[in-house]
């Protein structure tokens, strides 16, 4: 795991092959699928590898609101996707394993005492964990950009309100600019009245 995330970074998800993987360990291709039979599976691992050494925020702290420690936890997750080159890439699309269900378990457990149905809290955890991914990939692909060529701006005098708002967007710290948002929508998520 570490010479494939190290490989990642270097040559990011497009680059990344079983072939170029076996090279940088100096082994055979075949060796590899010892381990993982393809490279979908080899990107599962690699994924989850990512969430277990970067993705910190656990359970919340005794007394603490679930809306804090959700908040915090998409923190902890935005952080571990934006750890490595295309880190949002590769985790779209996988599904998680071993462990990780055990800590999703947790998790859910945590909005159930909520208030939560087990399909809320399920439905809630996808929509933050998409919501992460979506903007993290923004964020990566922002990073990877060509800004040498001309910007497709829009008219400030057809689009006044775009024109303001996305300038104050970009304006902003990224890191202040996900919580904002990540607060907005947690603040509509609202457990069921009985």
């Amino acid at each position: 795991m570490r010479a494939a995330l190290a490989l990642l970074n270097e040559v990011g998800i497009d680059g990344l092959s079983t072939r170029r993987l076996a090279d940088k360990l100096g082994v055979q291709s075949p060796t590899l699928y010892w381990h993982f039979k393809n490279k979908a599976e080899l990107l599962e691992a690699m994924a989850e590898t990512i969430m277990q050494e970067q993705h910190q925020q656990a359970l919340p702290h005794k007394d603490q609101p679930w809306q804090e420690w959700f908040v915090a936890n998409a923190h902890s997750f935005r952080k571990g996707l934006l750890a490595y080159r295309d880190g949002a890439r590769l985790h779209a699309g996988t599904r998680p394993r071993g462990a990780h269900l055990d800590a999703i378990e947790a998790k859910l457990g945590v909005l159930c005492a909520a208030g939560f149905s087990p399909e809320q809290a399920v439905g809630l955890m996808v929509a933050i964990s998409r919501f992460v991914v979506g903007w993290v990939l923004e964020e990566q692909a922002e990073a990877a950009a060509d800004h040498t060529a001309p910007a497709n701006a829009p008219d400030a005098q057809a689009h006044p309100l775009l024109v303001r708002g996305w300038q104050q967007l970009l304006q902003e710290d990224p890191d202040q600019a996900f919580d904002r948002h990540i607060r907005y929508l947690v603040a509509g998520a609202q457990t069921p009245q009985h």
